[in-house]
């Protein structure tokens, strides 16, 4: 059973939204299921398919057989965990509280509208979600207890290829495997030095109280996710920002204080503190960024492109010109090999990318390269830092789109092979716990066709 539908649902339960409330009535607080001595509230299956609805899930079946049902198996894990004695992290739970409500923030606009969305104040809507991510952790660390000595052998995976349907083969999109060399200019000291004047103005106007914080963060900060909300982080513990933030943000004690000026490799910072929870503080901030001269950029283009010639050459190994010359630690550290840091992907955390996964800067001169192929120098915007940077990319290998095999996509297959495996196991679990646990299922809920055996056996009174 994989854990991402448990997870849709329990955002769903948690989700007490106006328009999902308004169309139940009292008639809906009575009990559809019950689970050992834990009762499913019909209110909180037609509140999961109403965000589900909302959001645009796809639901495999009738959804009064398939949500009860889930909410059901979450249960069960939860009952687990009980007898595990299984908790979540209160730091981390905290911590992605926090972000949680940034980003409903970030999305609606403010606090008063996200207060709106959910017809809940903001304390409510903090102590529900904590509720939905200590449920979510506990059931991802009972599975994760069950299926951790899970690992597929060079012959399971023979087998398991070689048992796929020809429509149950994966398609393999365009992959490439590229090297980067980066040269960043240096940012002339004149304008540090105006990027300095301009946070000490904005200090100054807050301190005499013609300006407000956020104001000026929103029509001045080069940081936009932040700017958007006047500035304002969100609670974050100390590991959350790099270390020169982190030890002034944690060090401010006074709301109407604005910190010195903090630099960092994402520019220049002032920071006015919000709010302090423990080991948790809330802080905004204003960021400015140095802008690095046209002309250097020409210049640094002028440079990488002479060291062209002697790489398409041979001349220098482009390793070693990366070792020597490169300025981005990470790829500079690995022979200037990128390493796919997109989540999301199935190749995340390996040298491969979908060309969706390459900056755009980069799968631009990537797209008609052949392996080998040195590009022409160009500039291009850092990924961490969005400073104007200018690189070569070297692309090494491209694998074209293509059915998935053993010799060329061995990774992908052993991951499908250990899912399964996975899966096979956590069902069988489940198929062993429905059958030992009490299970009710009331009148009009019982005429469905479960994914899992045992429910209506469990049921009879």
């Amino acid at each position: 059973m994989k854990i991402k539908n448990i997870l849709l649902l329990a955002i769903a339960s948690f989700l007490g939204i106006a328009y999902a409330v308004a169309a139940i009535d009292n008639s809906a607080e009575e009990v559809a299921w019950v689970i050992g001595d834990q009762p499913i509230w019909k209110s909180e299956i037609e509140e999961a398919y109403q965000q589900m609805l909302y959001e645009k899930t796809p639901i495999n079946g009738d959804p009064y057989c398939v949500i009860p049902e889930q909410l059901a198996i979450e249960k069960l894990y939860l009952h687990q965990a009980e007898l595990d004695t299984i908790e979540a992290s209160e730091s981390m739970i905290m911590q992605q509280v926090e972000q949680y409500i940034n980003n409903y923030i970030a999305q609606l606009g403010s606090q008063e509208k996200v207060e709106q969305m959910f017809n809940k104040p903001m304390p409510a809507i903090r102590e529900t979600l904590h509720d939905m991510i200590s449920t979510r952790s506990r059931v991802q660390q009972v599975q994760r207890s069950l299926v951790e000595n899970v690992k597929a052998t060079p012959s399971d995976v023979r087998r398991y290829f070689n048992r796929l349907s020809e429509d149950s083969i994966p398609y393999v999109p365009r992959t490439v495997e590229v090297q980067i060399l980066t040269a960043a200019p240096a940012v002339p000291r004149e304008e540090i030095e105006n990027v300095k004047a301009r946070l000490r103005d904005y200090s100054d106007r807050v301190t005499r109280g013609e300006s407000d914080f956020s104001t000026l963060a929103i029509l001045y900060s080069e940081d936009p996710a932040s700017a958007a909300r006047g500035g304002e982080l969100g609670f974050a513990g100390r590991a959350t920002f790099v270390p020169e933030f982190t030890a002034v943000a944690f060090n401010l004690n006074d709301p109407k204080k604005v910190s010195k000026i903090v630099e960092t490799e994402y520019g220049y910072h002032i920071i006015q503190l919000i709010e302090k929870r423990g080991d948790r503080v809330n802080v905004r901030h204003i960021l400015l960024r140095p802008r690095v001269s046209e002309k250097d950029l020409t210049e640094a283009v002028v440079r990488l492109d002479s060291l062209r010639s002697d790489l398409e050459t041979n001349k220098i190994p482009f390793e070693e010109a990366v070792a020597v010359l490169s300025q981005d630690k990470d790829t500079r550290n690995n022979r200037g090999v990128m390493v796919n840091s997109n989540m999301q992907s199935d190749n995340y955390n390996t040298s491969r990318f979908e060309m969706a996964d390459l900056p755009q800067e980069i799968a631009r001169q990537v797209d008609t390269m052949q392996p080998g192929d040195i590009s022409q120098a160009f500039i291009m915007k850092d990924p961490k830092t969005n400073q104007d940077i200018v690189a070569l990319v070297k692309l090494t290998n491209r694998i074209e789109g293509h059915r998935a095999n053993l010799s060329d996509d061995y990774q992908l297959i052993k991951n499908m092979c250990e899912q399964q495996q996975q899966n096979d196991i956590l069902n069988k679990w489940l198929e062993k716990k429905i059958a030992e646990t009490y299970t009710r299922i009331e009148d009009g809920w019982r005429n469905c066709e479960f994914k899992h055996k045992g429910w209506i056996k469990t049921a009879s009174r």
